[in-house]
């Protein structure tokens, strides 16, 4: 069976990502995400999983969007890869993917914020290329 990407459509797909996408958003139950994915998917949010023999190990939630700043671009809303899937290569097969992805839809960067407390996700960042250019300044209200 292998590895293979492939973008969450049906209600089926979207749960079966939950498991691993709790591990970054843990204030959702398997319900509330279920039906929170297609409401974001009504504003171009895209959810995309990495299956490896049958069983989803990785997730990466993105858009694609345009502004002055970047011109056109793929913001990375979610990326993580399960606890005992981590130092395996999916979260660099997903991040290829996403590259690639934005490639085909003419997109010129792709851009992603983390938490300041993720180092280990800022060591794997960095090691993928990516630079640090700058700082997300949020307003709760």
């Amino acid at each position: 069976m292998g590895m293979r990407i492939a973008l969450a459509k049906s209600a089926a797909e979207i749960e079966a990502c939950f498991p691993v996408m709790k591990e970054l958003r843990p204030q959702y139950d398997v319900q509330s995400f279920v039906e929170q994915i297609p409401r974001q998917q009504q504003e171009g949010y895209r959810l995309a999983y990495l299956e490896d023999e049958g069983s989803v190990v990785a997730v990466a939630g993105f858009r694609i969007s345009l502004s002055l700043a970047w011109g056109r671009f793929l913001y990375v809303d979610d990326l993580v890869t399960q606890p005992g899937g981590r130092s395996k290569g999916y979260g660099r097969s997903l991040l290829k993917w996403l590259a690639d992805h934005a490639r085909e839809n003419s997109c010129g960067e792709l851009h992603l914020d983390s938490g300041v407390q993720r180092y280990g996700a800022h060591r794997f960042y960095l090691a993928h290329r990516m630079d640090i250019t700058c700082h997300h300044f949020a307003l709760k209200l």
